[in-house]
């Protein structure tokens, strides 16, 4: 398994931009879906975003046109470029590897991203 670490969060105005990055150990990692998911404050956690180890990405409605995935595997990292920023996408965001049965059982500690209004 490879070991997840998140870096990036923190506070922005609405309308503002951060970049979450999420980095990996191992040598594996570039065969691993990495799924972005986050926990607004009292609510459950949610998918917000996916890359495959092809590249293919996917998005949840709420965020599609304003985050974008990327994946720089010589680094070991994938990056949720995060703009246009709402109060209501403050959450704590994590990273997750997604095992050969789809389910996310990897996860990183996760970093805290507050948009002010």
């Amino acid at each position: 398994q490879v070991q997840l670490v998140e870096s990036g969060g923190g506070l922005v105005q609405a309308g503002g931009s951060l970049r979450l990055s999420c980095a990996a150990s191992g040598r594996t990692f570039s065969t691993y879906t990495i799924g972005w998911f986050r926990q607004p404050p009292g609510k459950q956690r949610e998918l917000v975003a996916h890359i495959t180890s092809g590249g293919s990405t996917y998005y949840a409605n709420s965020v599609k046109g304003r985050f974008t995935l990327s994946r720089d595997n010589a680094k070991n990292t994938v990056y949720l470029q995060m703009n246009s920023l709402k109060p209501e996408d403050t959450a704590v965001y994590y990273c997750a590897s997604r095992n050969a049965y789809s389910v996310y059982d990897n996860w990183g500690q996760g970093t805290q991203v507050t948009v002010s209004s």
